[in-house]
């Protein structure tokens, strides 16, 4: 598994005067993605939506609106 690429702005560039333990998003060279956010499994798994699911692996991770936004430009189509 490898990081090809920073979606969006760095954390520096959205505020964070320390660029330490911000949220993220990168693509990773399988075309898929990696987020970094803040580990909500317990306070959101009871929240989710009956057609949604979560393997006892994943995790619920929230991420600000604005890192969203800022990355959506990044974001390929298809």
């Amino acid at each position: 598994m490898r990081i090809v690429r920073r979606i969006g702005d760095s954390p520096r560039m959205r505020g964070s005067l320390t660029n330490e333990t911000c949220p993220d998003i990168f693509e990773l060279a399988d075309g898929n993605f990696a987020v970094i956010g803040t580990e909500s499994t317990a306070a959101l798994d009871g929240e989710l939506p009956p057609d949604a699911a979560r393997a006892d692996y994943e995790r619920i991770v929230v991420i600000t609106r604005e890192t969203l936004i800022r990355a959506k430009r990044d974001i390929p189509d298809a």
